[in-house]
This record gives structure tokens, sequence and C-alpha cells, in this order.
């Protein structure tokens, strides 16, 4: 019996289609996270794109549906990256200590606490200056004129002939049951130094009535006040003076007329002179308790547990649906590309067919280096329209958009008006 040498069928098994099949889309994705009527109608459009673009109808294309779709969604995917990295540049220093949120292995909220339906990365946040202030509140801590942590308040008696005191084992031991006053800080203290913020003792209240042995009814120029002698003169002068007076007085009262000073080493007080038993009664102590950068208390959150760089800003992927037509332009000529690099990695497995007489050379090595080329052409475009728009440059460019205003306008002529 002679042998059959017709082929059962002279057209490829694995070929592009002209058209794409709507239902084949969803079940077709390796991620499937781009799954919204409008995605699957952009990807079987794909498929007509790919096969008119590469010259299905003059040369069979070694490529499927499904290969178009998976490139489809993948340009989706990296549009989506390189935007919300964008994003990200313009929006980290106002949004680090806020809510940060959970993610699947598709990069979808798995929680959020403001909620599963919220894009921060589709919102324009508020400008708040976030790094500058955090850094501001921690300068502003050793300055003394503001706390991004609790300074706590403790007071000691001195005792008499004794001109050293030990701050760090004084407070220690107060805070080990919350005695002496040490109950705000209990437990607190532990082996952890404390930072010593200001050292204190309360004088007297300055007197008053220091002529005639009666109130003066009001006091005038203190300067001059020696003029008068009895009870019964008054000088009238504006509250005002008498209130700046008494704000003098009582400084100089602190400064003046004290005769304590004090030197701190290692939380160790000298007291000079040697207190006498007597006077002052009491010194007082603020203080703080060294934390470790990462902790954060209940009462008193400043954004440890929320953003604290890119990779924890609440961004999940960019829906399709908000993607306008530039992006999904962008996205097909992508989605082309790497449709390309799939055609030439196939080509390349064959690198040459054999044919009676001679042989055809297939282009694989030289579609997959076109598809590159193009990849990183098409990702240096985005990345330099995002990179001039940035809100740093958007106000650079308002700036100067208004300076060319003003100068023209400066140049024509005003009419003059008579009433």
């Amino acid at each position: 019996m002679p042998t059959n040498l017709q082929p059962a069928s002279t057209v490829s098994a694995l070929v592009l289609p002209a058209t794409g099949t709507y239902t084949d889309v969803a079940d077709s994705l390796a991620y499937g996270i781009y799954t919204t009527g409008s995605f699957l109608s952009g990807a079987v459009d794909q498929v007509a794109y790919v096969y008119n673009k590469l010259g299905g109808n003059i040369l069979d294309l070694e490529i499927t549906p499904v290969n178009v779709y998976n490139a489809y969604e993948e340009a989706c995917l990296e549009y989506s990256y390189l935007v919300n990295t964008h994003q990200a540049k313009n929006v980290l220093s106002d949004l680090l200590g806020n809510t940060t949120g959970s993610f699947d292995q598709d990069g979808n909220f798995v929680a959020y606490d403001k909620g599963m339906d919220v894009k921060p990365n589709l919102k324009f946040p508020r400008f708040q200056l976030g790094y500058a202030t955090h850094i501001g509140r921690g300068a502003g801590l050793h300055a003394a004129v503001g706390a991004s942590q609790q300074i706590f308040s403790a007071s000691f008696t001195p005792q008499q002939d004794v001109q050293d005191y030990d701050l760090q084992s004084i407070i220690y031991s107060a805070s080990i049951d919350g005695g002496a006053g040490g109950a705000a800080f209990t437990g607190s203290i532990g082996k952890s130094a404390i930072t010593i913020q200001k050292v204190f003792y309360k004088t007297p209240r300055a007197s008053w009535r220091f002529f005639g042995g009666v109130a003066v009814g009001l006091v005038g120029n203190l300067s001059t006040y020696g003029m008068y002698a009895d009870d019964s003169t008054y000088q009238l002068v504006p509250v005002w003076q008498n209130i700046l007076q008494a704000m003098d007085y009582n400084e100089a009262m602190n400064v003046r007329a004290s005769h304590y000073s004090f030197k701190l080493n290692d939380n160790k007080l000298r007291i000079f002179p040697v207190p006498n038993g007597n006077w002052p009664s009491k010194f007082w102590v603020e203080f703080r308790v060294s934390e470790d950068a990462f902790d954060e208390p209940g009462d008193r959150k400043y954004g440890a547990d929320g953003v604290s760089n890119m990779n924890t800003l609440p961004f999940p992927n960019v829906p399709y649906a908000n993607i306008n037509s530039i992006g999904k332009q962008w996205i097909r000529r992508f989605a082309l590309s790497l449709c390309k690099e799939t055609l030439g990695q196939v080509r390349s497995k064959l690198a040459s067919i054999p044919i009676p007489g001679n042989d055809i050379t297939l282009n694989g090595p030289a579609l997959i280096s076109e598809a590159k080329e193009e990849q990183i052409s098409l990702r240096d475009e985005l990345k330099t329209v995002l990179d001039e728009m940035v809100y740093g440059k958007l106000a650079e460019g308002d700036q100067a958009l208004q300076a060319s205003v003003n100068e023209t306008l400066g140049k024509i002529p005003h009419g003059i008006y008579v009433g």
C-alpha cells in the first residue's frame, strides 16, 4: 500500500487568530487582577491590534490569544507600577506615619482602616510637611519648646550639708512603687537612662508691702520711688507699666536674689552652696525616659506603626477604570512589545526550518532585541513625563508662568480715566 505523504493540514496548529474571544479572557490570565468588563474588551481588541501590527495576515504569528491577554494584563500592571512610583515621590513626605494597609499576592487590599473601596493613590493629599514636622518635634524636645515624648516631674528634699544627689537613683527609687510622687512614671525607669530637662526650686513670693508698713496705693516709677516716703503719696501710671514692673521684679528675685546654682554630670546633681536644711525645702526635676525609636505608646501615637517608606504606602493597583486614554495607549504599545518578545522567544527555539533544497531562517533573536529596546524606551518615556509632573515641578511651572504674566502686564500701558 503506498504511503500518503500529504500533510493533514498546511496551517500551523498554534497561530494567532485575527480576533480574540471575550469569554476566554478571564480564565486565561496568569494573575486575574484585572477582570472588569472594560478590561476584557480591551484585551480582546489587543489581539486584533497585535495581529495586524505584526503582519499576521501575511505570515503566521506563532503565539496564541492567551499570550496577548497576559501581555495586556502585564502592561496594565507595569503602568500601575510606574504611576504609583511617581505618586509615591509626590506624597511620601506627607504620608509618613499615616495609616498603611495589608495586601494580597496581587497587590490589592486585604485590610485597610479607611475602607476597602478607598484608593489613596487616586487621591490628592493635604500638604502637611510631614517629615519636616516630625524632625521639628524631635528637635523641639531637646530645645524644651515642645515634646514628642512625655516629660515627667519629680521632686526631692535636700538634706543639710549634703551637696551631691544622684537623680537617676532618686527617680528610679520613686518609680518602683509609685512612692514620692512617682505614680506617673511607675515601672517605666528600670535600667533606662533618664534625660534631665530642667532642675529648679521654688522661691518665696516677693513681698510688695515694703514701704510704710501698709500697702502703697499705686506704685509708680521704681527707679525714683525713694523720693516718696509716706503712705499717702501716689503717682498715677498706666496699668501695663505696673504689670511689666512686677514681671521684672519677680525675675530679679529669681535671678539676682538667689544664690543657688548647680552642676549636672551623668545625672548626678551638685548644688551650690551646700543646702542648710531649711531652705530651699524642695528641688524639682523635669525629665524624660529614654525610649526606643520605634516605641509608640497607645495614648500618643506619632505614626511608628504607619507608613515608613514607599513599600508601606497604602497604594493598591491602579483600577483599570481610572486609567485614561493616555495610559491606555501606553498599555497597548507596551503589550504589543511584550507580544513581540514572546514571538521572538518562540521563533528562537527553531532558528531555522529545513525545506527541500534549502532552509528558512527565523527572526527570533531580532524580535527579542527589538522588543527589549521598545520596552526600555516606553518605560523611559513614561518616567520622563511623570518626573516633569511631580508636584515640585508643577509649582515651579506656576511660578514661572506667574512671573511671565506679571512681566507682560507691566509693559501694557494703563489707560487714564478722567472723572
